[in-house]
């Protein structure tokens, strides 16, 4: 995720980095232009010369996380083993353990949350879901796996439900061990 007191861009880029932060920790209905402009240091009105309404807020979001998940992977890609590659993605999200425990996953609870609301958001919210899983595929059939979708689709499920119980319970260690788990798991697949 991006940081927003790290990175001071333009003002459009400011209130998306924003609007990703109060969304993760808050979620998108109790999230407010008015707060996302005022967390941006970006005066309310001028919210609306970038975006017209919320959902275009919440879409801009969504299309920085699938910038940053792409990227992410494409850094993955330079790892020479596939079982490397998912190992590294499992570390990362261990590494996130802490923001999950505390708020759950961003993108996770962004999807949860925008499959209740009506609009079309969520279909958009579920390609940052699939960049991971269509991608964990790939490595799973580059090692050679018969059920490559599957295996990727438990990888994610397994990541997903541990960074729901380590905010349900508060307990950050929870996607750590469940990511050491997964990459034992990793190994007897080889």
């Amino acid at each position: 995720m991006s940081d927003l007191h790290g990175n001071r861009g333009g003002k459009r880029e400011r209130l998306i980095q924003s609007a990703q932060l109060l969304v993760h920790q808050q979620g998108v209905q109790r999230t407010t232009l008015a707060q996302v402009a005022a967390n941006a240091q970006v005066p309310v009105g001028n919210v609306y010369y970038y975006f017209k309404t919320k959902d275009e807020l919440v879409a801009a979001v969504i299309a920085t996380y699938d910038d940053e998940m792409r990227a992410m992977l494409v850094m993955l890609e330079r790892r020479p083993e596939p079982a490397d590659r998912l190992k590294a993605l499992t570390r990362h999200w261990a590494d996130m353990g802490e923001i999950s425990a505390r708020y759950g996953c961003p993108m996770g609870s962004l999807c949860s949350e925008l499959d209740k609301a009506d609009g079309a958001l969520d279909r958009d919210a579920e390609r940052i879901m699939a960049i991971v899983v269509d991608w964990a595929e790939e490595q799973f059939r580059q090692m050679g796996q018969r059920e490559p979708r599957d295996l990727a689709i438990a990888l994610f499920s397994s990541v997903q439900g541990s960074a729901l119980l380590a905010n349900t319970f508060r307990d950050p260690d929870i996607v750590a061990r469940q990511a050491r788990r997964l990459e034992d798991w990793i190994d007897s697949l080889t």
